[in-house]
């Protein structure tokens, strides 16, 4: 079977290719509107205790108002995905910008928990019919020749956008109130909206077969089931009864997915048969590990920055930044690269460096080093990742014909957005277990109760010392000390991890052909460069 590469799709309105002009208004409006629902997933994070607090809601309740957003967007990415394929992209994109925006500010305003879940979930239907189309804009309008440098740019607010979004919300909600951090996607919704009515040309692709609606609804159950699994699974328990159920549900409709898909054949929502070819499954591969330790990251580096140095919510974004300007960079130039060493190469060369990043911050994280001790690794973390994402992100997509553009840009999201809660999820557990297993030698002579509740985690720790009186200083480097152990642990895992990715990739990654680099004056080197 061979590789699909997609073609410049003409405008549906009758008018001719884009010029280099309108190709640059048109990969800023795709990146605003990406980095409006980037910035929605990560921004409530910082606002926790302020919505428990104004809502007198519970954290289970509280972690639903955060967590619906991204399982209604992960479960909707492939079927609103097709549909924009087969209505329209600018439609769809138009539609999906106006459902987030009223919904932003419905959540804004919002006087109670219920009101705010409700938004949540509205707001996560209108970004699964932005997140798709944006990539599928790009690549049903952009030459060969410049599309890579334009993916260059989307993955790099893609990977980047989200750490952006949660300093920017600290940072409001630091200076101003936490309902201000609606502010900032409301904003970037607006200039997304006016720029995609002028600037976005319409494409569309017809069918000879209907819409895949079985394949859909079986889609969105296999998703719902498995994310539910991995979002739920760390607060509920592994065992308890509602994530067994979730997850026997998830895998059912997923094998039946796989079955129907199979059966369907050429009218399917996603040919499965596809994942045969090497650009596909190890695009898709890459994503979702690469996604999932950049996720993981976070749920180490958070406790470690408040918890164990001591710093603000919104000193803690800035510690994350280094990593992320990085990334967004090195996603620019990735192009080049693959352009001179190949796709394969580009993308083994980065995964060696996100492994070599996860290595060194097992090896020097220190609670007397402090930042310093982190920094180096995050910093060849960020490059790595940015140089493995976007040709990850451009392996998957040319991997579908132009008519799936939307199913393609779907299936990259909905890869991100499992890695993302899987990597919290595995990397948050063995964070927690090592810290236990770490602690519980070391809590000798430290009064029951307050023992009792720092084998709950490093924060409670720090909670709990106060109360302890001349035990204070042995329980805070204890808990430390056992979280950095606990860190430890996640990312050798992690380096791992990475390690058998880049055997993987090196033997059974996407073919390692060159293209020509675009010329100076395309408009995604310029977006890159401003």
């Amino acid at each position: 079977m061979s590789t699909n590469q997609p073609v410049p799709a003409l405008p549906a309105d009758g008018g001719g290719a884009p010029d280099g002009r309108q190709l640059r208004a048109i990969l800023i409006a795709v990146s605003i509107a990406l980095m409006a629902v980037i910035a929605s997933v990560t921004g409530l994070n910082v606002a926790q205790t302020h919505m428990a607090v104004e809502f007198e809601a519970s954290q289970s309740t509280v972690l639903w108002i955060i967590n619906i957003y991204t399982l209604a967007l992960a479960a909707l990415l492939l079927p609103l995905g097709a549909l924009g394929d087969r209505l329209g992209r600018k439609p769809m994109l138009v539609a999906g910008l106006a459902v987030f925006g009223i919904a932003t500010v419905v959540a804004a305003l919002a006087p109670t928990a219920e009101v705010m879940l409700a938004a949540r979930v509205v707001s996560g239907i209108g970004a699964a019919m932005i997140m798709p189309i944006t990539l599928a804009v790009i690549t049903s309008t952009f030459p060969e020749e410049q599309r890579g440098k334009a993916i260059g740019v989307w993955t790099g607010v893609a990977g980047g956008g989200g750490i952006l979004g949660m300093f920017l919300a600290a940072l409001l909600v630091d200076v101003a109130d936490w309902r201000w951090l609606f502010t900032l996607p409301v904003v970037l919704i607006l200039v997304a909206l006016t720029m995609t009515l002028k600037s976005v040309p319409n494409s569309r692709e017809t069918s000879a077969h209907r819409f895949d609606t079985l394949g859909a609804l079986i889609s969105v159950i296999a998703v719902t089931g498995l994310i539910f699994v991995l979002q739920e699974g760390p607060e509920r328990g592994w065992t308890a009864p509602a994530t067994l159920i979730s997850l026997t549900v998830g895998i059912v409709a997923a094998i039946g997915f796989v079955a129907w898909e199979l059966h369907r054949r050429d009218a399917s929502l996603l040919d499965v048969r596809l994942f045969r070819e090497r650009g596909l499954s190890g695009g898709s591969l890459t994503l979702l590990v690469v996604f999932g330790v950049q996720a993981g990251i976070g749920v180490v580096l958070f406790p470690f920055f408040q918890a164990v140095l001591g710093w603000s919510g919104l000193l803690s974004t800035v510690g994350m930044m280094p990593m992320a300007v990085v990334m967004m960079m090195a996603s620019g130039l990735a192009p080049k690269l693959a352009a001179g060493i190949g796709a394969r190469s580009t993308m083994v060369v980065g995964i060696a460096l996100a492994g070599v990043g996860m290595s060194l911050m097992a090896l020097f994280v220190s609670v007397s080093g402090g930042y310093l001790s982190v920094l180096p690794g995050l910093l060849a973390m960020g490059v790595g990742m940015g140089l493995s994402m976007t040709p990850s992100t451009e392996a998957i997509t040319a991997s579908l014909p132009r008519e799936k553009q939307g199913v393609a840009s779907a299936l990259n999201d909905v890869t991100r957005e499992f890695g993302t809660a899987l990597g919290v999820a595995l990397l948050g557990a063995l964070v927690s277990a090592g810290y236990r297993n770490a602690i519980d030698d070391k809590l000798h002579g430290i009064p029951q109760a307050a023992a009792d509740t720092a084998r709950e985690g490093v924060a409670n720790a720090v909670e709990a010392a106060g109360g302890t009186g001349p035990h204070a200083q042995g329980l805070l480097h204890a808990a430390h000390q056992s979280f950095v152990d606990g860190w430890q642990q996640a990312m050798w895992a992690g380096a791992a991890i990475m390690g058998a990715l880049l055997v993987y990739i090196a033997l059974r990654g996407p073919k390692n052909t060159t293209s020509a680099v675009a010329d100076e004056t395309d408009p995604a080197e310029a977006v890159s460069a401003g």
